[in-house]
């Protein structure tokens, strides 16, 4: 099953979700600002990938992040369809 980092006040990670639901995708969404564990987790996996560069250069975040089963990240949910 999919893990996405992110917050449900976030348009991207309501759009991310929405599209992975009408795919019928299985995923966990791990929201923010429900929980500061899942803040850690993913400030564990941004601080130390690359991927995340870009996101931190123009200062954004990167959401919504996506880890796939076998542990690869992903910024890009259509991938995952």
């Amino acid at each position: 099953m999919l893990k996405i980092y992110g917050m449900r006040i976030c348009p991207d990670c309501v759009e991310c979700c929405a599209e992975l639901d009408q795919a019928g995708v299985a995923y966990a969404f791990l929201d923010f600002s429900e929980e500061t564990k899942n803040l850690k987790e993913f400030l564990r996996i941004r601080d130390n990938s690359p991927l995340f560069d870009k996101a931190r250069e123009e200062g954004n975040i990167g959401i919504p992040c996506i880890v796939k089963e076998d542990g690869t990240v992903t910024l890009n949910w259509e991938e995952c369809m």
